[in-house]
């Protein structure tokens, strides 16, 4: 299982070096080329969203991409910074990922953003999970790869 961890500071420009990233890092892994599009959106969308709640809570750490290269899916994580609602551990079913945020939005705004962000995603991707806790969130996203054919 080979992982490649990508680290970029809170601001929407580097948020487009890591579709190219992991874009390439997919094609790669054996990802159907049919589905990069699909795999660069649900990136750009995950990098955003972790981007923008760093950004509104005043987080200067870097969010965190992990692309991870399995046996038989390629795997993508977007990792966030914040601390989840309660922060007391893993919320399953997607909306864990709602999380208020301050400075130029009200919480109202920001949880609508953040719920049509995630929505996307799921559109984009057939296995999505969001997880949120005291340390952070993390959208894990992944994708079958295509099965090498064997000539006769």
């Amino acid at each position: 299982m080979a992982t490649v961890e990508l680290r970029f500071s809170a601001q929407p420009e580097h948020v487009r070096t890591a579709r190219l990233v992991a874009a390439a890092v997919a094609r790669r892994a054996g990802v159907d080329e049919a589905v990069l599009d699909e795999v660069r959106l649900a990136v750009g969308e995950a990098c955003s969203r972790a981007v923008g709640l760093h950004r509104s809570h005043g987080i200067t750490a870097p969010v965190t991409v992990r692309l991870i290269e399995e046996e038989k899916t390629f795997a993508i994580e977007v990792g966030d910074e914040v601390p989840g609602p309660g922060a007391h551990g893993s919320v399953p079913g997607g909306v864990s990922g709602q999380r208020g945020t301050a400075g130029g939005l009200d919480e109202s705004e920001a949880d609508d953003e953040d719920e049509m962000g995630l929505a996307v995603i799921s559109g984009l991707v057939d296995d999505v999970e969001v997880r949120s806790g005291a340390d952070g969130g993390v959208i894990r996203m992944s994708w079958p790869k295509t099965p090498i054919a064997v000539l006769p």
